[in-house]
């Protein structure tokens, strides 16, 4: 797996798939170099996203694999990847968020992540906010 930053080119792709951000923020994402785009002999295989939880704590938004590259790996090498890049520029601390209904709970306690609190917005699950010192 080759992981490297988005690109403006990438927009439409990420856009396809992430409907939790507008075109725009995703540009201003990718322009900051705050997306992570995954590839398997250059091909699209998914992403992770992230910016600045209280403008000093990397919060990792997004991390997705399309079917088929899930459980292969792939999302634990692109979030060590990640966790390096962070701790390469200062960083001691990296947080990210998971619905407390979701695997991704566990995914994230595997790779040192553990729960630090949460909050529930009405009508949806219980979202636990995760917390990893790097």
């Amino acid at each position: 797996m080759k992981i490297r930053f988005a690109a403006v080119h990438d927009t439409d792709n990420l856009l396809k798939y992430d409907r939790h951000i507008s075109g725009q923020e995703l540009e201003a994402s990718i322009n900051m170099k705050r997306v992570y785009i995954a590839e398997e002999q250059d091909v699209f295989i998914g992403w992770l996203r992230y910016n600045l939880f209280w403008d000093n704590t990397p919060f990792m938004n997004m991390l997705y694999l399309l079917d088929g590259y899930r459980g292969k790996g792939n999302g634990k090498a692109l979030v060590r990847h990640w966790e390096n890049e962070m701790k390469a520029l200062g960083f001691g601390t990296v947080m990210t968020s998971t619905a407390s209904d979701e695997y991704a709970q566990h995914f994230y306690n595997r790779l040192g992540y553990a729960a630090i609190g949460g909050f529930t917005q009405e009508g949806e699950p219980y979202e636990l906010i995760l917390s990893k010192k790097i």
